[in-house]
This record gives C-alpha cells, sequence and structure tokens, in this order.
C-alpha cells in the first residue's frame, strides 16, 4: 500500500483516493479549500437556498438524526441560523448504546421537534446481517441502507422536499468532489459507495425474504423524486466543518454527553453504536489495513491539531485493539466466537496481511519499527492524547433501563 505524505490514508481506501506527484492525496488537497473560501458568503447563499422550502403551515425540512455524530451541530444550524421548521427522522440500528438513546432525546426535546423513527422488525434485521456477512464481511449493511433511505422514504410520503445532512463524506475524507461543486444527495453515490453497489433488490434475488420484508430499504423512484422535487443538500459544502470544534460547541451548548472508545480517541463520534468503532470497525482493518483511528488522525492532521508523526503513535496504540461486545454480536446474532473468527479470517485482506509467527502484519506498514519498539511510548501516546484533549462529559442523570421504552429496549445497553 502506498501512504498519503500529509495525512495517514492508504491508496486503498474504499472510498477511493488519487495522489499527486507529491503523493498527496486529494482528501489533502480539497481540505485546503476550508481555508480560501470565503464561508460567510456561503452562508448567505445556503438561506437563499433554503428560503423557498419554508412553508407557514407545514414542516420545512427533514433531518436525518442519531445519538452521535453530527446530529446536535445540524439541528443547532438548521433551528437557530437558518430558522426553519424541520421534522427529525432516524433508522434504528439495533445496534444502539444508552448514551446515544439519551442523546438523541435530548436532541429532540431541547429544540421542541417531531421525530420519527423506524424499527425493523429484528428477525428481518438479522436476517440481512447474516447475508452481508457472510457475503462481505459486513455487519452494517442494513444500518448504512436504511440511514440513507428513510429520509428519502419520508421526504417522498409527506411531500416535504428538502432534506438536510451534515456532512458528506466523500468530500471530507477523499476529497471525492470540492466544496465549489456543491454536490447534493444521490442515488447514484448512495448505490456506488454508501451500500458498495449492493442495493436492496439484490437481496430479494439471493435470499428469501420477501418484497415486504425489504420495503423500508427501496429507494424512492426517479420520477417520484422528479415531481416532488426532493432534495438533499450537504451543510459542510456552506460551513468550515471541524467536528470537533462544532461537537465541543455543543456539549457547552447543549450538555451534548461524549464516552471514550476503545479503538479511537475521538469521543465524540459514533458513541451510539455499540458496532461501529468495535466489530464493523476490525473488519474494516482486515479488509483494507486501516482503521477508524486512522480516519480521526487524518482529519486531526489537516485540522493542524495533529503532527503525523504523532498520528502513528495513536494508530499504533489503537488499531489492533479487540473490539468491545463480541458476545452481544454473536448472541444476538445466533452465531457462536468461532464463527464470527472464521469470518474476520476469511475477510482478511492477503494482498496486504502476512502471517509471521501466527501474527497478522501489514507487508508494507506506515508504523515504523521504531515506533513499534519505542520503549516510552505509552508516555508519548498519553502525551498526544492530552494535547488533542477530546472531552468525557460527566452524566447528570443516569437512566436505567427499566425508564427506556420497550421498542428500544433490547437495542440500548449499559456501556
Amino acid at each position: 500500500m502506498n501512504y498519503c505524505s500529509l495525512c495517514t490514508y492508504p491508496s486503498n481506501h474504499p472510498l477511493n483516493l488519487i495522489f499527486n506527484n507529491n503523493n498527496v492525496c486529494t482528501g489533502c488537497m480539497v481540505h485546503k479549500e476550508k481555508y480560501q473560501i470565503n464561508w460567510k458568503k456561503k452562508l448567505i447563499q445556503l438561506k437563499k437556498i433554503v428560503s423557498p422550502y419554508r412553508n407557514k403551515k407545514y414542516y420545512d425540512c427533514i433531518v436525518p438524526i442519531n445519538g452521535a455524530r453530527d446530529s446536535y451541530f445540524t439541528l443547532h444550524v438548521v433551528k437557530n441560523i437558518l430558522k426553519l421548521n424541520p421534522i427529525l427522522v432516524n433508522y434504528n440500528t439495533h445496534y444502539n448504546t444508552e448514551l446515544g438513546f439519551r442523546n438523541m432525546n435530548y436532541l429532540k426535546t431541547l429544540h421542541g421537534c417531531p421525530h420519527l423513527n423506524l424499527t425493523i422488525d429484528p428477525k428481518i434485521v438479522k436476517k440481512i446481517t447474516k447475508y452481508t456477512l457472510e457475503k462481505f464481511g459486513n455487519i452494517y449493511w442494513h444500518c448504512i441502507a436504511g440511514q440513507t433511505v428513510f429520509p428519502v422514504q419520508v421526504a417522498a410520503k409527506m411531500r416535504i422536499p428538502l432534506i438536510i445532512w451534515g456532512a458528506h463524506q466523500g468530500i471530507d475524507q477523499v476529497g471525492m468532489f470540492s466544496h465549489l461543486d456543491e454536490v447534493e444527495m444521490s442515488r447514484r453515490y448512495r448505490k456506488d459507495h454508501d451500500v458498495f453497489n449492493f442495493e436492496a433488490e439484490k437481496l430479494l434475488e439471493k435470499t428469501r425474504l420477501k418484497k415486504e420484508d425489504l420495503h423500508n430499504f427501496f429507494y424512492p423512484n426517479d420520477e417520484e423524486l422528479k415531481r416532488i422535487g426532493i432534495k438533499g443538500i450537504y451543510l459542510n459544502n456552506y460551513f468550515k466543518w471541524d467536528s470537533k470544534s462544532q461537537n465541543e460547541q455543543m456539549i457547552n451548548k447543549y450538555n451534548y454527553e461524549t464516552n471514550r472508545q476503545n479503538r479511537t480517541f475521538d469521543n465524540y463520534q459514533n458513541i451510539d453504536c455499540l458496532m461501529y468503532s468495535n466489530i464493523h470497525d476490525y473488519f474494516k482493518l482486515r479488509k483494507f489495513g486501516y482503521s477508524l483511528v486512522s480516519d480521526h488522525c487524518s482529519r486531526e492532521i489537516r485540522l493542524g491539531r495533529l503532527k503525523r508523526e504523532d498520528a502513528l503513535y495513536l494508530i499504533d496504540h489503537y488499531r489492533y485493539r479487540k473490539p468491545k461486545y463480541e458476545n452481544f454480536f454473536i448472541n444476538w446474532l445466533g452465531i457462536n466466537k468461532k464463527k464470527l473468527n472464521y469470518f474476520y479470517d476469511k475477510f482478511t485482506n492477503t494482498n496486504i496481511w502476512n502471517y509471521r509467527k501466527k501474527k497478522l502484519v501489514l507487508k508494507n506498514d506506515l508504523i515504523t519499527e521504531e515506533i513499534k519498539n519505542e520503549k516510552n511510548k505509552k508516555i508519548k501516546v498519553n502525551r498526544i492524547l492530552k494535547k488533542l484533549n477530546f472531552i468525557v462529559s460527566k452524566r447528570n442523570n443516569k437512566i436505567t433501563s427499566n425508564q427506556i421504552p420497550s421498542l428500544y429496549s433490547k437495542g440500548f445497553f449499559n456501556e
């Protein structure tokens, strides 16, 4: 694998990266636009874009949310800066944390917003997950598929044409688009990159699931989208996107709750999900040779808060950590640990990994032997983490499991 000379991303990133003659990736090149764009003008432009969608009787827009990531900042912008009247939607991933559940409910209550939740029959979700695990080494397909289609289905059914999302992954991570392109939501991007060219219609062909089992995953047809005029915009085209800074604003303003992560240092992202930063991320490491900590390191390097040489210590510290919640997952799905380990091995990319003394090692590793053998490595890691200073907020009111509505009770667990 080849690595970007500025950040820590490898050339085999699943969203695709291009490197220039100086071995700088497109993600780093597009990031530089953030310091060249007049963001005040961009906000004025955004206000003009959303103005025609104001509805004095009903809802102005749809905002997809969860209990983490950029939901608090996105809704803050929609309500307090754009002065819109949104309806909130979320897809229940079945991997939810209690903290994420609490954050999501605080969020809609703080802003007084109506909220639609989609919870699909767990039996159907498990059948889908068994198939995607066996075929792709992916336990998260149903989550991405549901999160990217449910807001569009609601928009079509309720005839609310505007959907407002937070950050477009293709811009912020890999520079697939320029901020100046002002790329919008599309069926094509969802198919090619979000669900990796595997739409729900293929599950009808490959499994015994029926159309009525999968209707919540079908994207509305183009004629319907065109007739209603559905438009999905991304806020990172109009704001100088910095998720750490934004989340800390939300901690101070709304008491957004955070939590330590097992396989990365970012205490703000993905804290609503038991699996994303654990089993899902471990499959990512086996398949692509990098994991979530590299995503976060690359972002922090680009924003000038982390040196690349320090990032290597963090990657070395986190990437091989054992995933948490494996027992919960195998019990939920109805498989055993031996079977899960089989899938880890099955989807290990042998083009980038070798076995050395029964231990997996990357053929071309970003982390040098000098770093791996550093005697004071733990001290250095602690110093770097202290400087980054990701906040772990304190919970004021503990919610016990019997206070959680029965609809969610099997999906939310104490951390």
